[in-house]
């Protein structure tokens, strides 16, 4: 799970930003097209596009249990990340920052 994480904060980091856009709880139920309460991966990659995120997280860093979906539990926790990233670096003085902050 480690390592999913790693990636994960990798994508914010080189991208600069963590500048979310939307309603992640209303993007989770735009991913999950068949209704099934997760996210298959073929569902993330034919429509996280329309998300309009910023870095968009991958797929297998959101995957904590590796089961090759990703339920409310698991997004919730990647936004939360995600929002917690920016905040995070504007307090701290760690070279892993962006600049900008």
């Amino acid at each position: 799970m480690t390592k999913e994480w790693v990636a994960f904060v990798s994508v914010l980091l080189l991208s600069g930003t963590a500048a979310v856009a939307g309603d992640w709880g209303a993007s989770f139920k735009t991913l999950d097209t068949d209704g099934n309460g997760r996210i298959s991966r073929t569902e993330y990659e034919a429509n996280v596009a329309k998300l309009n995120l910023d870095p968009a997280p991958t797929f297998t860093a959101m995957d904590a249990d590796v089961n090759n979906g990703v339920d409310e539990d698991e997004w919730s926790t990647a936004e939360k990340m995600a929002k917690a990233f920016p905040v995070s670096c504007k307090s701290s003085s760690e070279s892993w920052c962006p600049k900008q902050y």
